[in-house]
């Protein structure tokens, strides 16, 4: 069991029967009535987010998930295809709705962690994929950067350059196209610059 100060962001546990994941966490402190956390929830099934508060007596069940080597195919319409890298006849689709903006990071043949609901808690005889873990820190090529002008610095020094996955991301000046950047994707932000063009 999962007591309130065990959810982080990432967390999955089960509420009211459906598989739950942790997107933001918030606690605050109520005088002398104790403390109450705020969470932003996913549904991991449907993908339907919730705003939920809980108590400090609250306890959760810890979902009995599975984590797995798995590898970015391709996508098609709202659907993203991954496999197996062992057993290539393995396609596991997720829908956009359920990863979310993790998909803006997705590249062809990328391999990462996917997460699976285990057998008992779907009652079905195979595993069910219900979200994927991206590394941390993901190197990726710039497609697009408008040129640094030199004393351009009126806005902080960055600007918007576009990624080869589609993703926008504000860049230091020095940055031009076809450089590699190390982005980070939890908080989307550029970390450093890891081959020059």
């Amino acid at each position: 069991m999962l007591s309130m100060n065990d959810l982080s962001r990432g967390t999955l546990f089960i509420l009211d029967g459906a598989p739950f994941e942790v997107l933001e966490i918030s606690h605050s402190h109520i005088g002398r009535g104790g403390s109450n956390t705020t969470a932003r929830v996913r549904n991991a099934k449907t993908g339907q987010v919730y705003t939920r508060t809980f108590k400090q007596s609250d306890t959760f069940e810890e979902a009995d998930i599975e984590k797995r080597l798995i590898s970015f195919l391709y996508s098609h319409r709202n659907e993203y295809i991954f496999i197996d890298p062992k057993d290539r006849s393995k396609r596991f689709p997720i829908s956009l709705e359920i990863l979310g903006d993790k998909t803006m990071w997705l590249k062809p043949d990328m391999e990462l962690t996917g997460v699976f609901l285990s057998d008992s808690s779907t009652g079905s005889p195979q595993a069910e994929i219900i979200s994927i873990i991206l590394p941390i820190k993901l190197d990726l090529k710039v497609t697009e950067a408008p040129p640094g002008l030199r004393g351009d610095t009126a806005q902080g020094g960055t600007k918007l350059a576009t990624l080869e996955t589609g993703a926008k991301v504000s860049v230091p000046l020095f940055i031009n196209q076809d450089d590699v950047v190390r982005i980070n994707t939890e908080s989307g932000e550029y970390t450093e610059r890891v081959i020059k063009a």
